[in-house]
């Protein structure tokens, strides 16, 4: 279905270089971004009162390159199972045919400009689907592993004009709490995933249906270009049961932003020196992008997802200021004590459902 190493060179073929940065503050970047990261597991584990994994796991400091590459093969991990069993069940051409071979080839390439286009702007992630290490016994380390995008790091600290220390711990708090929360609910990886197969196999291969989206999505172009706010392309090409799942996935992955984001802020100038003035350059930046860069991210469903990162950000702040974080941890009980769009909304409904009205102090 799709051509990695397509997508693998189209997306290094095009992605941006980053800023100018000499071989010896490039080295010193790398070595203050490996020791905040372990700095800072003392202080999410506080704030959180999560307990994380040992050490945390591995960490990676990458190029925007190999920020591709470690992508391309966490997809393959998850869609590569997919494809085979889409196959074993007819609904995929088999792999040596020519209609295969050829639209793997484009949307490999589609894939690989997604790749480049976010290559540039991501500043970590906890990537949660790796190839397994051969060297590593599975029960030995935690699945995924924290990524840090040194380049991104360095353009945005100098496009903020913000203290550059500062800028890299509080990058690293927010991905550290990424790697605390996968670390420490042992079931919401397999969730994610499970989720995310879930919403794959539930594409309707119907040849009217698929017209009908691609007419949705033709429109949802147009309404990018012109500003509208209406929907992404990624929302105008879902069948009815992708809706149901994707908003399943939309929920965890706005909690557990949500609370990424609430950590960066919690910690306060005592860890954090100039984060009110950050966080305020910051949050400025998302939304002062060109016409061009706000179409796309209207396109791809960024704008978006902007929003509910900063809803459920304000979803976690809401709970642990009437409850106390402690209340607020029993979100990572189960899946059924994960807040649904609705309660993220209205916190108080996920505290009535979940805590108790006792629970409610504020």
């Amino acid at each position: 279905m799709i051509d990695w190493n397509v997508a693998t060179s189209t997306g290094v073929r095009w992605v941006r270089p980053g800023p100018q940065i000499s071989m010896t503050e490039a080295r010193q970047v790398v070595a203050e971004l490996r020791e905040l990261a372990d700095a800072v597991q003392a202080t999410v584990r506080d704030v959180t009162m999560l307990p994380g994994w040992g050490d945390g796991g591995e960490v990676a400091i990458v190029d925007r390159p190999a920020w591709i590459r470690a992508n391309v093969d966490g997809f393959r991990v998850v869609l590569d199972p997919l494809v085979e069993h889409l196959q074993e069940r007819g609904a995929a051409p088999p792999s040596g045919s020519v209609i295969t071979a050829v639209s793997s080839r484009v949307t490999g390439m589609q894939a690989g400009l997604i790749l480049a286009y976010l290559a540039a702007r991501v500043l970590g992630q906890y990537e949660l689907f790796l190839p397994p290490d051969p060297d590593t016994p599975a029960d030995d380390a935690p699945a995924g592993r924290l990524t840090l995008v040194a380049p991104n790091i360095v353009m945005v600290e100098r496009e903020l004009g913000v203290n550059p220390h500062d800028f890299r711990r509080w990058v690293c708090l927010h991905e550290e709490t990424h790697r605390t929360q996968f670390t420490s609910v042992t079931w919401l990886r397999p969730y994610v995933q499970h989720q995310m197969t879930e919403f794959l196999l539930a594409s309707d291969l119907d040849p009217a249906s698929i017209l009908d989206r691609l007419r949705a999505a033709a429109d949802a172009v147009a309404g990018a270009v012109r500003g509208s706010d209406g929907e992404s392309v990624i929302e105008a090409i879902q069948s009815p049961r992708q809706r149901e799942i994707l908003e399943l996935l939309t929920s965890v992955m706005t909690l557990v932003e949500g609370h990424g984001d609430y950590v960066m802020d919690a910690v306060g100038p005592s860890v954090v020196p100039s984060v009110a003035e950050i966080r305020a350059k910051f949050s400025a930046r998302r939304g002062s992008a060109g016409r061009i860069e706000q179409a796309i991210r209207r396109i791809l469903g960024i704008d978006l997802k902007m929003k509910q990162y900063e809803q459920g950000s304000r979803f976690v702040k809401t709970v642990v200021q009437e409850a106390g974080m402690a209340t607020f941890n029993r979100v990572w009980t189960s899946p059924q004590t994960l807040p649904t769009r609705e309660e993220i909304a209205s916190p108080r409904l996920w505290l009535e459902r979940v805590a108790g009205n006792g629970a409610i102090t504020g």
